[in-house]
């Protein structure tokens, strides 16, 4: 049978006298301008066009002939650490997807497979295995598995596809095969927050700790840790009770360090209140009383919230604080954030306006409001539908 005009050379394959498929190549000149050829096999001499197509669109669209045998552990290696590290992505988020990808990509059996065995079915099955590592482990002695949430999940396959995208560029696949895979989901837990009984308690139990005043300004302004703790004195107007969130202060690369808001509506104006405009005029009478006590050891950062040497405060201890003020109180699962969550809860049923609450809290849009603090108490439940039966004047039964 001839061939199809411009389909390039198919022949039959033949071994011992006996046909066995079909074979055919492909000419082309490589980037160094020798020319090459490439050939291909099939059982059908169809098949063999179609993988004779491939190779044309291949070299078309300006990728090897054929994906690279690397194996997923070198290539995510190489990426980190030239691309990733590249990128104009958060210093902190790079630190993050580094770790996920040593910690969770590149080590075997997933790291071991070569790029051009990867399927997407590769790509279900790691995520498979990583929800698997959030089942407890039997209690009879042994280490318990590490668990997995599925924020952590998703943020893998976040990884794995920017590195996948990086060997599509590259020329060293010729697409991602982890493009094929739905993004992961994560189930929307409400936060957990305490009421305004026990957080008053619980800053009560923090009277004397040297950070309880941060505890203080994030149970009334709703602000991150990060956030309070990256405030300067310059981004205070305490005549106007109000704070400008421009930064969020974290450890990254054992550092701490300030960097960008977590999003653009992170970067915001926040009003104070009375009481929280008291404590930070005390706060920065006493942190002025620590200057001149330290001296010339003192350094100076501009830092609303420093150690008595006016460095950056490392977010662990703010957490130490609560912890420990926690305790005081008789209160269990108490962090940080149980402050930021509470107040927007308590804003949320003084029926402050969803749309007001996320712009307090930086939230990039008000579904992420109404997916944390979705839940209403049931007293606040009661008020409102009382509250619209008397609007509609519903008569006694």
């Amino acid at each position: 049978m001839a061939n199809a005009n411009g389909e390039g050379s198919i022949y039959k394959r033949m071994r011992d006298g006996r046909q066995t498929g079909y074979v055919g190549a492909v000419s082309y000149t490589d980037v160094t301008g020798q020319p090459k050829r490439h050939t291909v096999y099939g059982k059908t001499r169809t098949d063999v066009r179609e993988k004779m197509r491939q190779v044309r669109e291949r070299l078309d669209n300006g990728t090897t002939v054929k994906d690279s045998k690397r194996t997923l552990a070198d290539w995510l290696a190489h990426w980190r650490a030239n691309t990733l590290a590249a990128s104009d992505r958060k210093e902190s988020t790079k630190e993050l997807y580094a770790n996920l990808c040593r910690r969770h990509l590149e080590p075997a059996p997933f790291g071991t497979i070569r790029l051009n065995n990867l399927k997407p079915s590769d790509v279900e099955g790691l995520v498979l295995a990583m929800r698997a590592k959030t089942k407890p482990a039997a209690t009879d002695g042994v280490e318990p598995i590490r668990a997995l949430s599925d924020a952590t999940i998703r943020q893998v396959y976040t990884v794995l596809r920017a590195g996948l995208d990086g060997a599509v560029r590259d020329g060293l696949l010729a697409k991602n095969p982890a493009a094929a895979v739905k993004r992961p989901g994560v189930a929307r837990k409400e936060a957990k927050h305490a009421s305004a009984v026990d957080v008053s308690k619980l800053l009560m139990c923090a009277d004397g700790l040297r950070y309880r005043n941060a505890m203080v300004l994030i149970a009334l302004s709703g602000m991150r840790r990060g956030e309070a703790l990256a405030l300067y004195w310059s981004d205070v107007d305490l005549d106007a009770g109000v704070v400008a969130v421009r930064g969020t202060l974290g450890r990254v690369g054992g550092k701490l360090i300030i960097t960008e808001p977590k999003t653009e509506r992170s970067r915001r104006s926040v009003p104070l209140p009375a009481p929280a405009v008291a404590m930070l005029r005390s706060h920065r009478v006493n942190q002025d009383a620590e200057r001149l006590a330290a001296g010339d050891q003192w350094q100076e950062s501009g830092l609303v919230f420093a150690t008595e040497f006016g460095t950056p405060v490392d977010p662990r201890n703010v957490l130490r604080t609560v912890q420990i003020a926690a305790r005081k109180a008789g209160m269990s699962d108490i962090g940080v954030h149980t402050l930021r969550h509470s107040a927007a809860v308590a804003w949320l049923e003084s029926s402050v306006h969803i749309k007001a609450v996320a712009d307090l809290l930086g939230h990039s849009s008000i579904a992420i409001t109404g997916d944390i603090y979705g839940h209403t108490s049931d007293d606040v439940a009661r008020a409102a539908v009382d509250a619209l039966a008397d609007h509609l004047g519903i008569l006694d039964f």
